[in-house]
């Protein structure tokens, strides 16, 4: 899970040349944070704060922000309204979406005498009988609630039914801690289920045999196998995935940690298993069994072979990289393939003289031209030697153009 680091306030800070201590404005939304921390020390003068779509359980180390005027904490694990008196400029709230069940916390807000908006709807508390009289009866300074304006006479009303409205909301507050004393509980036996199962699992021997298992599978994959036993273990792992899903869940801070952290371990499975496959490479076979060569193109470069009938002789013409250098390209002619080390062979289709082969490049293009004269008759095999042609620049404009004159 996030933490909030300096580093990352720095990249959220582009707007401000990457300064933080005189960031107005900073958006730290959707990093998985669990805690609320630094911010107060390190960015002083923050006007505006956008904190939502995280994993913040608790309001804490913002007192310091005196200039803050808008706090945006929607959709994360908050479940009391506290430590917010120091922001004295505070005149928007939204905790959207959050487990607030005890309204009769939002009482510290008397102490933001600037605060006009706030917003608590989807919240636990926003569904008590009485909910929107108790907050508009309790923060007299309030203009906006969950976006729709007091009324004046609103606010009298519930000035006059409070006594009435406070009683019932204390007494939905009771029966909401006792409800989530029970999610509580029942949260920390799951989780205590889980632990229970981890050893189980990952015991040394079963872990060793498993990642030889996989090692092996993916070794199988690579040279065009199936292994029955492994795709039985991705089906298995495929329906517990499938069963986390359909699992009843609660509404609450631990069932939204739990579901994060199960895409989070999906997610690193996922990155390991991609790297086991990047390591696994299957061989590559440039020469069958029965010597016959074959053609390969790795770096998928352009090339054209042209069979010269009236200089009985075979060209190739290799897109080489236009800047890259002479000396990186090395060229051997064998009598029945050419191998070019950017890097491999290709197959000729007639056999030619390595000796008598010449190899030239464009300065202009980049390209290699490889000429290779055929040889008359058939070599036959173990007379004829070989030897590497060296690749020359082909400096001179007029050797140029004869070298592309077929």
């Amino acid at each position: 899970m996030g933490r909030i680091t300096e580093d990352l306030i720095r990249r959220n800070a582009e707007h401000n040349d990457c300064v933080i201590f005189s960031l107005e404005e900073l958006s730290l939304h959707q990093q998985e944070i669990e805690r609320l921390e630094h911010i107060d020390r390190w960015c002083r003068h923050l006007k505006i704060l956008y904190l939502q779509n995280n994993l913040i359980g608790k309001i804490e180390n913002v007192s310091k922000l005196k200039e803050l005027e808008y706090l945006n904490l929607a959709l994360n694990n908050i479940e009391k309204i506290e430590n917010l008196e120091g922001c004295e400029e505070l005149t928007k709230l939204d905790l959207t979406v959050n487990f607030i069940g005890e309204l009769s916390s939002i009482k510290s807000l008397q102490h933001n005498i600037h605060l006009k908006e706030l917003f608590l709807m989807g919240n636990p508390c926003a569904d008590f009988d009485g909910y929107r009289q108790f907050v508009v009866a309790t923060l007299h300074q309030l203009k906006w609630l969950d976006g729709k304006e007091i009324e004046r006479s609103e606010r009298i009303q519930a000035l006059q039914d409070f006594p009435v409205i406070e009683q019932q909301i204390r007494e939905q507050e009771e029966a909401y801690f006792l409800r989530r004393a029970k999610d509580k509980e029942e949260a920390q036996r799951r989780l205590q289920e889980e632990r229970e199962e981890e050893p189980e699992e990952g015991r040394p021997g079963a872990g060793g045999r498993c990642s030889s298992s996989l090692e092996n599978h993916e070794y199988l994959q690579a040279q065009g196998m199936q292994d029955g036993e492994q795709n039985k273990k991705k089906l298995a792992d495929s329906e517990d995935d499938l069963g986390f899903w359909n699992k009843p869940s609660l509404f609450t801070p631990e069932s939204r940690l739990e579901t994060l952290r199960h895409v989070e371990k999906q997610r690193k499975d996922q990155e390991r298993l991609r790297e086991k496959k990047k390591k696994v490479k299957p061989p590559r076979t440039l020469i069958t069994e029965d010597g016959k060569a074959l053609n390969v193109n790795e770096p998928k470069l352009d090339f054209s072979l042209k069979d010269d009938e009236k200089r009985n002789q075979i060209i190739l013409d290799l897109a080489v990289y236009r800047y890259m250098d002479t000396s990186l390209i090395d060229v051997d002619v064998q009598p029945t393939y050419v191998r070019v080390m950017v890097k491999g062979k290709l197959v000729l289709p007639a056999e030619v003289k390595p000796d008598s082969s010449s190899a030239k490049r464009s300065q202009t293009t980049g390209h290699l031209v490889v000429c290779m004269p055929k040889v008359g008759g058939v070599i036959a095999s173990g007379q004829q030697t070989s030897k590497p042609v060296k690749c020359t620049p082909d400096s001179s404009r007029e050797q140029t153009n004869k070298s592309y004159s077929y």
